[in-house]
């Protein structure tokens, strides 16, 4: 599966962007999806996971309540609507995807990344 990843950019604190990953290439509702970060000279970190339907989801402590994941397996998108962002969000932001019905929370789950999507967030 091809992943595409958009929606990123630079927004003062407090403000809200809306993340996009558009999948290809293979049945999107085959595939467990989740949202990681990496901020400059930091490891990868998980942000965000959702099953296949969508009925299931689970958050970094760090976002709970002010990020939400969702997905549209008609649209073969996922997306990551994130409010009250705070500069510490500031990171490169991927989408990935698991080929399981069930969510994963670590890097080497995901077998499939997007091309990561920039969000800055200024104080």
């Amino acid at each position: 599966v091809q992943l595409q990843a958009s929606g990123g950019g630079l927004v003062q604190a407090g403000g809200s962007l809306r993340l996009s990953c558009a999948a290809s290439g293979r049945t999107f509702s085959d595939y467990a999806m989740g949202w990681f970060r990496q901020a400059a000279g930091k490891e990868r970190v998980f942000v965000a996971a959702i099953s296949w339907s969508g009925g299931y989801t689970t958050y970094a402590d760090s976002v709970r309540g002010r990020f939400t994941i969702s997905r549209d397996n008609a649209k073969n998108t996922v997306y990551l609507q994130m409010n009250s962002l705070k500069p510490e969000d500031t990171a490169v932001y991927y989408c990935a995807a698991r080929a399981d019905l069930r969510v994963g929370l670590s890097r080497n789950e995901y077998a499939y990344w997007g091309q990561g999507t920039q969000v800055t967030v200024s104080s």
